[in-house]
């Protein structure tokens, strides 16, 4: 039995396929329509699940879509008459686009996919969520928060589940609290995106970045707008917010009155903190800029605190041991650290497609498992459901594209080389296998460096990624290894750290080892395995017998607002179009120096 998820028309679309239960493919369309966060039909992502399976959408038995439309329709029609006229704008734009396709999701699949109208079903948005951590996980019974900006009217999801691996019992998920819109932790973060000059769905882990630059000295400003009960439940300030009457801005004029102007959005951040200041930057401009890194720090604090509340109380109510996150808050890594230190939940499994996109996945699941009531046959033990280009098709691109190359019959050698160059202070493009699934990139997408090296971070920031400076960059690192670079007591075998979603605080000893990846005593580690990616772990290990440092620094494989790379071509463009100094794909390796030295002739 083939079932498709879908996710799209609100951001991060994406296509998902299972058969039996397992797993086929898994991808956001933005990797292959090059549009960052792209909201629209997944028609891509969906041809090429298809196409890995080798089906056609004739041999699907159901489509699931990741949350109810009418129900989403009530509560913007609903919100907006409330409100009006102040909501005028954001009434006139809903009706236009709502009732253009938006609300007719069911026609539009059957006349895409030519299916039967009646083989189209529909799950809610945050138990959609739910089902892609309790069903992707290994646990039988679990405790479940999900956790957004908004679905239908839900903003945030408390409950728990089972999943039957036997056949003989049932699989449920019951969610026993709902915290409602407008009332939304996930817009409140977004709306400090906002003020912080970043953009919202798609910025929100700069502020993450930019918080530990910080001081969280604001905390009595966000008390006038936000408050967190005991149990979790939390109430926003609507009359300092404007998310919930326009579609243009976020916040309001007292809400500026409270924390000041605006950030100008791409404006430079430097503080004290950030790095050395050649003298260009004002005495002025560096206590402004610190002013939005206390924001931020403020923010990111009570967000975590607030997710703190939330879990120790779900604990209590539930008395289980296993805890299952989802949604986009779910992505914030220094939280996620906090709540598997902190809190008595003794293993978390969190979605590494925790956004909308892994909606697109829980809808297919809960399909299968709650609607159908079929056992349990798959974990996410890994990410790469993405497509994968052979070196066939790799060997073909180069070729027509005249690029010059030197083709690896012995991987070690390659692998060698590769080292050589990072020890030198290069940096490596790195291509392989199946693109991931989620936003980060975990060793098949991946650019690396050497973390000894203090300057790579800015090299690798400036020249390469051209994004802003202050941001950090991930160590990657086995399994057996992490004990000796964090304070980690254990958490390294948890699911989060393979999927790099969470951070975790530096030895102080080792801080000064790793200056690149070292964000203020700080790391959002992965560890990794050999049985999970055994290239991507042996380079890894071939760099720590060169330097004895056995970390490196992986960051995705993108520039600046475009997607992670897919295709040959896509990964060249990247290597052609920035400082990257050496192109791995799968056994063929390209120089900055051999286009050059080609370029001359």
């Amino acid at each position: 039995m083939f079932i498709l998820g879908l996710s799209f028309f609100y951001h991060d679309s994406a296509a998902a396929l299972l058969q039996d239960g397992q797993l086929v493919a898994a991808a956001a369309e933005e990797r292959f329509s090059r549009i960052k966060h792209d909201s629209g039909f997944p028609a891509q992502a969906i041809e090429f699940c298809l196409n890995q399976a080798g089906i056609t959408a004739n041999d699907v038995e159901y489509v699931v879509f990741y949350e109810q439309p009418f129900i989403k329709f009530e509560r913007i029609l609903l919100t907006t008459l409330s409100t009006f006229p102040r909501s005028w704008k954001v009434f006139r734009e809903a009706m236009n686009t709502w009732f253009g396709e938006k609300l007719w999701i069911r026609s539009l699949l059957a006349r895409h996919l030519d299916i039967p109208p009646d083989r189209i079903l529909f799950t809610d948005h945050h138990l959609s969520h739910a089902a892609s951590a309790l069903f992707c996980s290994p646990f039988e019974e679990a405790a479940i928060l999900t956790i957004d900006g908004v679905g239908e009217w839900a903003t945030a999801t408390l409950g728990q589940g089972r999943a039957d691996w036997d056949g003989h019992g049932s699989n449920e998920i019951h969610i026993f609290h709902e915290q409602r819109f407008p009332h939304s932790l996930g817009l409140l973060y977004s709306a400090f995106t906002a003020f912080l000059g970043f953009k919202v769905n798609s910025g929100e882990y700069k502020v993450m970045g930019m918080a530990p630059y910080g001081t969280p000295r604001y905390l009595d400003r966000i008390a006038k707008v936000f408050r967190v009960n005991d149990d979790g439940s939390f109430w926003v300030n609507m009359d300092y917010f404007s998310y919930h009457v326009s579609s243009e801005h976020v916040f309001n004029h007292r809400f500026v009155d409270l924390f000041g102007p605006p950030r100008a959005p791409e404006s430079e951040f430097v503080t004290l903190q950030t790095g050395p200041n050649d003298g260009s930057v004002g005495r002025a401009e560096l206590e402004r800029n610190q002013h939005y890194a206390d924001v931020a720090a403020s923010i990111q604090r009570v967000t975590e605190e607030t997710l703190l509340k939330i879990v120790n109380y779900l604990h209590r109510r539930t008395g289980l041991k296993q805890l299952c996150l989802a949604g986009g808050v779910a992505l914030n890594s220094v939280a996620n650290g906090r709540i598997l230190r902190e809190t008595p939940f003794e293993q978390v499994f969190i979605q590494p497609a925790a956004g909308d996109a892994g909606g697109a996945l829980g809808a297919a699941l809960y399909a299968y498992h709650v609607l159908l009531n079929q056992p349990r046959r798959f974990v996410l033990d890994h990410v790469y459901w993405g497509q994968e280009h052979p070196e066939s098709a790799i060997h073909a691109f180069l070729e027509q594209e005249s690029i010059p190359y030197r083709y690896f019959d012995d991987d070690e050698a390659l692998l060698d080389r590769v080292v050589s160059g990072l020890v030198g202070g290069q940096v490596v493009g790195w291509y392989q296998g199946r693109f991931e699934w989620g936003p980060r990139a975990l060793g098949n997408r991946s650019i690396l460096a050497d973390p000894r090296r203090a300057e790579m971070k800015d090299i690798v920031n400036r020249k390469i990624k051209f994004r802003e400076p202050f941001r950090p960059f991930a160590p990657v690192l086995p399994e057996s290894q992490v004990s000796r670079f964090f304070e980690s007591n254990g958490i390294e075998t948890q699911y989060p750290a393979r999927y790099m979603l969470l951070v975790l605080p530096l030895k102080e000893e080792k801080q000064d080892q790793i200056p690149a990846v070292n964000h203020l005593g700080t790391g959002r580690l992965q560890s990794i395995r050999p049985e999970w990616n055994p290239r991507y772990d042996r380079v890894v290990e071939k760099f720590g017998q060169a330097t004895g440092v056995p970390v490196l620094l992986n960051t995705s494989f993108n520039l600046r607002g475009e997607p992670i790379v897919n295709t040959p071509a896509n990964a060249f463009h990247t290597f052609r179009h920035s400082g990257l100094d050496m192109l791995v794909m799968d056994h063929f390796l390209i120089t900055k120096q051999s286009l050059e030295n080609r370029e001359e002739l």
